[in-house]
């Protein structure tokens, strides 16, 4: 028996190895063990750190392991803003840029073109050789600091090989491999939670959990594709820069291509373009990047992007499939739309199963029968469409489609105007369902729990049948409720749980205290969306005083013609939806409008009265419909775009576009912290 080593030893030798492994596999693409052994000598470690804390090192592999969840990421300035690179989409819009860039050098400048990895862009900080920070791109100017979820991704060094620069930032790309895609969705399909639309969402949706552990579960990969801020380092090439990186343990992208002239980067592109299709992770271009440093430096920046480098996109991916059927969905307003279901195909980063199909008039436009071979692409890299169909290969068994003519949820006849058909049955129960749903969503009544699958339970079982039975839900009874989940696994039964249902219940009590724009959003009456609310609840007190007033009234409201008017009064008139007022009322739903009056209430001189706030990135303390409504109370006015009329902007985490916009044109710019101060201080 092989006598063991004691544990200072055992720690180097487990140390030195795990980090070969990672180095082997990330890096030179050339793995020396298998996934379990790894996993298994990791776990050696950790045991031994464990028992003798001494011999812990804060930078060694153990480190992956992961911590306590985190409360939230804190908003840190990059010390070299994180530019965009602006997009071409054929080939000759790119030699114009290459001969752009010729004319100004006044030399034909070698390139390198890079794949462009559909992942989340990030910034990698090392100081002396090891992993400090760790940022997301954020507005390019500020991100959020994910280090300690970074620590949890095998191909990121913590600490890196040789004699790397003191201070080295390394920008680059995480993404989802497909393999952990299909695994993270598998596994979240069996526990009935949302799935990812794609490897990119996937990604993004990991690298912002709370909980370190969920990241080093989901096999996130880093890929370096530039630097930052950095100290001298004597390489005059992007290409060699590579070349160095790599020689410090940072995985680059081995399809990375330098090409010496024009004619050879175009070959570049289209043979990748080619390859693609057969790599395990999402690509959507190539991005060429002048290799001279020098250059680079002659042809510097506009205020976005670098002048030196062009991103390729290529269109999006499309694939043959066959379509089987096509059903008709009711939506809350009645409309059907028509759903494409296809045998699964693998496009755009994820499996496809349906696709939509617009209207009835698209579908003749496009000739789409069922049995077709029909090219499917995702609109927009999210959305599945049916592009067109492969006549050639149409089958005599394939079946034209008709416009139905009953409803297929309650039967009712059907009404079509143009290229629209509707159920115009108030009480159809599909109706209903879509209905309940807008009205819990999150820009409505914002009760936390009812997601789709659900509602469908609670309505199938006659537990909802009026808005109001939200309010009124029994814990017991919901908790034993039991749906069948169709899973990779097969056809399963699950129960919501006491635990689940009491957060229900919880969610819906408070937003009995939403108020009435809240309510009247929520209804999804024709014409009155979030906006119309809300001028409706700074004129009307309460339920009753809308219910009693007039079109005329109506008509003399900003932004309501008379249209709205009309529909609104006829609306309000019904039996159906004053009896939905009374019922909301009796379950204990708050009627009254805390906007009534805003501009009155904040007074002239209150210091958000008059003012045009836009709120941005992620809040700890507000969700940003109620803060909205909040500061309308106080006689602000909430815009969704920054512009030299902005007053201030409110930035929470993983603020966007429109924090470096408010920068550009000087307005002010408040934190949370600031905001909860100065609202702790109002009079109003």
């Amino acid at each position: 028996m092989k006598p063991t080593a004691p544990p200072a030893i055992r720690v180097k030798e487990l140390t030195v190895l795990l980090d070969r492994a990672n180095e082997a596999y990330y890096t030179h693409a050339k793995p020396f063990m298998s996934d379990q052994e790894f996993d298994v000598l990791l776990a050696e470690l950790v045991a031994i750190e464990k028992k003798y804390p001494e011999l812990a090192d804060a930078h060694g592999p153990a480190a992956r392991v992961g911590g306590a969840p985190s409360k939230g990421f804190v908003s840190v300035a990059h010390r070299v803003v994180m530019q965009s690179i602006d997009n071409t989409y054929d080939i000759a819009s790119f030699r114009e840029w290459y001969a752009k860039c010729e004319a100004a050098l006044g030399a034909q400048p070698v390139v390198v073109a890079d794949p462009k990895i559909d992942g989340v862009a990030i910034s990698l900080r090392y100081e002396a050789g090891v992993l400090t920070q760790a940022l997301t791109r954020g507005d390019g100017v500020t991100g959020d600091d994910v280090t300690a979820n970074i620590k949890m991704i095998r191909s990121v060094p913590i600490r890196l090989k040789g004699a790397a620069p003191n201070v080295l930032e390394v920008r680059g790309e995480i993404d989802m491999p497909f393999a952990s895609f299909a695994r993270v969705n598998a596994q979240r399909e069996k526990e009935g939670e949302q799935l990812f639309v794609n490897a990119r969402n996937a990604a993004a949706g990991t690298l912002k959990s709370l909980d370190p552990a969920v990241v080093r579960a989901r096999g996130l990969r880093f890929t370096m594709h530039g630097l930052g801020e950095c100290d001298a380092m004597d390489v005059g090439t992007y290409w060699k820069m590579l070349e160095k990186c790599r020689g410090f343990g940072i995985p680059t992208s081995a399809r990375s291509m330098r090409c010496h002239d024009c004619a050879m980067a175009c070959a570049a592109i289209e043979s990748f373009d080619k390859e693609r299709a057969q790599l395990d992770y999402g690509v959507d271009g190539m991005v060429v990047k002048i290799d001279s440093l020098a250059m680079r430096e002659k042809l510097g920046s506009t205020s976005k992007s670098p002048r030196w480098a062009i991103a390729f996109k290529y269109p999006a991916e499309r694939k043959v499939t066959t379509l089987v059927n096509i059903e008709w969905q009711v939506g809350k307003g009645g409309t059907l739309t028509p759903r494409a279901t296809m045998e699964p195909v693998f496009v755009g980063g994820s499996t496809v199963r349906h696709a939509t199909l617009h209207n009835i008039e698209e579908i003749w436009r496009k000739d789409i029968r069922v049995g077709d071979h029909v090219l499917v692409e995702k609109a927009g890299e999210i959305i599945p469409q049916v592009v067109q169909v492969d006549l050639s290969a149409r089958k005599k068994s394939s079946v034209a489609v008709v416009a139905p003519v009953v409803c297929p949820s309650c039967g009712s006849d059907l009404e079509k105007e143009g290229p629209k058909i509707f159920c115009r049955n108030p009480a159809c129960k599909a109706q209903f369902r879509e209905r309940v749903k807008w009205f819990v969503g999150r820009d409505q009544m914002n009760i936390e729990g009812l997601g789709d699958k659900v509602v469908d339970q609670l309505v199938d079982a006659g537990m909802v049948k009026k808005f109001a039975d939200l309010f009124t839900l029994d814990a017991k009874t919901m908790a034993d409720m039991t749906s069948e989940a169709t899973t990779s696994a097969g056809t399963q039964q699950r129960k919501i749980g006491l635990k689940t249902a009491q957060s229900i219940i919880n969610s819906a009590n408070s937003a009995k205290e939403k108020g009435l724009a809240r309510v009247l959003a929520a209804l999804g009456l024709r014409h009155i969306g979030a906006t119309a609310s809300k001028t409706l609840a700074k004129i009307f007190p309460d339920a009753g005083a809308l219910l009693a007033a007039t079109q005329e009234q109506f008509e003399s409201l900003d932004d309501f013609g008379k249209t709205t008017a009309a529909s609104l009064a006829g609306d309000l008139r019904r039996a159906d939806i004053r009896k939905m007022f009374k019922d909301l009322a009796a379950a204990g739903v708050n009627l009254r409008s805390p906007l009534y009056g805003a501009a009155k209430k904040g007074g002239a001189d209150h210091m958000f009265a008059g003012k045009t706030i836009v709120l941005t990135g992620t809040l700890e303390n507000f969700e940003r419909s109620d803060l909205a409504e909040r500061l309308e109370s106080l006689g602000a006015k909430i815009s969704g775009s920054v512009s030299k009329k902005t007053d201030f902007v409110i930035a929470g985490s993983d603020a966007g576009s429109k924090l470096g916009k408010a920068r550009a044109l000087g307005v002010a710019i408040w934190n949370e912290a600031q905001l909860v101060a100065a609202l702790k201080n109002s009079r109003g």
